[in-house]
């Protein structure tokens, strides 16, 4: 008899539930990726028949990663990024826009998802100059996070930590507080912070839409409101417009008037 094979790609395969829809591979089919399974395609559309502009929440968000990493790479002279609850690889990963600007850009993905992590060779893939590389890790765990990145970012040196729609799965506001506060606190002066989450209070439509989800037995994400999404970037140097609507976060010269939607984000500096 054969016994099963322990390779780490098989490992992952069985860890991978394909009965529950997962939020990374939801996120996945609305920004238009091929990495999901049918129950995930069904709580896509699920959640979009109620409110059809959570499309417009994902691809907005991934634009917004965009346009802060152009302007952390171009203005703020930024080399090294820590992306936390990165997802599943999709068009203009973190070092895709980095390392196209600054080809010896160096970047560690973080995320803890088996599905993610069987795509590593994708996110994986890095110019000559630079280096990107994948950490098997919970966003709860930050000590962890911050070992595992030593290797292959120099902490002594200005960083840009990225948490992107990740903090909503912390459901204790003030922990998701203090999880981006320790990762900020192991990095130095001229460091970036910034983040973008699903916000409460603009529109209750997609707060009904969200609530249906997170019963739904997904794993669940908490919105939150603006005021609380500001507060992490409490002793920080917010960069002008501060904390926005996604879409109104530094638009491309020329681009229509961004509409308001219910996602906000903001980057901000360390002094």
């Amino acid at each position: 008899m054969t016994e099963p094979s322990t390779t780490p790609e098989a490992t992952t395969r069985q860890k991978i539930d394909t009965s529950v829809p997962h939020s990374a591979r939801i996120w996945n089919y609305w920004l238009g990726g091929k990495d999901n399974y049918p129950v995930d395609e069904a709580a896509g559309d699920a959640y979009t028949a109620v409110y059809p502009g959570i499309v417009t929440i994902a691809r907005s968000s991934r634009a917004f990663l965009r346009r802060t990493i152009t302007y952390l790479v171009r203005e703020a002279g930024i080399r090294q990024f820590l992306d936390v609850g990165t997802g599943l690889p999709t068009a203009e990963n973190t070092h895709e826009v980095a390392q196209r600007l600054a080809p010896e850009a160096r970047i560690v993905y973080v995320d803890n998802d088996p599905m993610v992590l069987a795509h590593a060779r994708a996110l994986l893939y890095s110019t000559p100059q630079g280096a990107t590389s994948y950490i098997d890790a919970d966003v709860t765990d930050p000590d962890r996070i911050l070992a595992a990145a030593a290797p292959t970012l120099d902490l002594g040196r200005p960083t840009a930590l990225i948490l992107s729609n990740i903090l909503g799965h912390v459901a204790d506001h003030g922990q998701a507080r203090s999880i981006a506060t320790r990762l900020m606190d192991a990095l130095p002066s001229g460091s970036h912070l910034c983040v973008n989450d699903g916000s409460r209070g603009i529109d209750p439509v997609f707060e009904q839409a969200q609530d249906s989800y997170n019963s739904s037995g997904a794993v669940p994400y908490n919105l939150r409101t603006v005021g609380e999404i500001t507060a992490f970037f409490d002793g920080l140097e917010l960069i002008e417009p501060g904390v926005v609507p996604v879409t109104q976060w530094r638009p491309e010269p020329g681009s229509p008037t961004p509409e308001v939607i219910a996602e906000h984000g903001g980057l901000a500096r360390k002094p």
